[in-house]
C-alpha cells in the first residue's frame, strides 16, 4: 500500500494551495509596491488603501503588506503600470494591465504569449473604448456574445496571460 499514506496527500494539496497563494501575494505586493510610490508612503490615499484593502480581501498577512509599502520607500527599482490592448477570439477586446521594471521584457513576453494564440496587440485606444473606470477596475460597457469554441481559446489567453510575471490583470468584454 505504498503511496497511500493520508500525511503525503495533504503535502500535494497543500503545496497546490500554497503555489496559487504565492502567486496571488506576489502580484498584490506589486500593486501595492506601485500604489505606495505614487502615494509616497502615505497609506491614507485611496489607491494604497484599495490596494491593502485588495490584499486583505486575499488574506495576505499584515507583515507582508507592511514590507510592501517598505519596499517601496526604499527599492531603487521603478516599478511602472503599463497597459496594452489586443482583440481576441471572436472579436472581444482585451485589456491588460502589468506592472513592470522593464517595458521591454514585458511587451515582449505579452506578445509571445498573444501570437502563440492567433492574437496580435492592437493600438493604443483601439480596445480601451469599451471599458469605463469602474471601483474594482475597468468594467465592459458594450459586450460580445462568444461560441463556446471562442470562450475556450479565450479563457485559455487568459490564463496564460494571468500567469505571466509582471499582468496584474486582464478584463474581457465577454459576455
Amino acid at each position: 500500500m505504498s503511496g497511500h499514506s493520508k500525511w503525503s496527500k495533504i503535502k500535494h494539496k497543500k503545496a497546490a494551495t500554497d503555489a496559487k497563494k504565492s502567486k496571488i501575494f506576489s502580484k498584490l505586493v506589486r500593486y501595492i509596491t506601485v500604489e505606495a510610490k505614487k502615494a509616497k508612503g502615505d497609506r491614507n490615499s485611496p489607491g494604497l488603501r484599495l490596494a491593502i484593502d485588495k490584499a486583505r480581501a486575499e488574506n495576505m498577512p499584515a507583515d507582508n503588506i507592511e514590507r510592501a509599502i517598505d519596499k517601496a520607500s526604499t527599492s531603487a527599482a521603478e516599478l511602472e503600470p503599463v497597459t496594452y490592448e489586443a482583440y481576441g477570439p471572436g472579436g472581444v477586446a482585451i485589456i491588460i494591465e502589468a506592472y513592470t521594471d522593464n517595458r521591454n521584457r514585458t511587451v515582449q513576453e505579452i506578445k509571445h504569449i498573444l501570437s502563440k494564440n492567433d492574437i496580435e496587440l492592437a493600438t493604443q485606444g483601439a480596445a480601451l473604448w469599451a471599458f469605463t473606470k469602474g471601483e474594482q477596475g475597468l468594467v465592459a460597457t458594450t459586450t460580445v456574445d462568444l461560441s463556446d469554441e471562442d470562450l475556450e481559446k479565450l479563457s485559455d489567453v487568459v490564463d496564460q496571460l494571468e500567469d505571466q510575471d509582471d499582468v496584474n490583470e486582464v478584463y474581457t468584454n465577454a459576455e
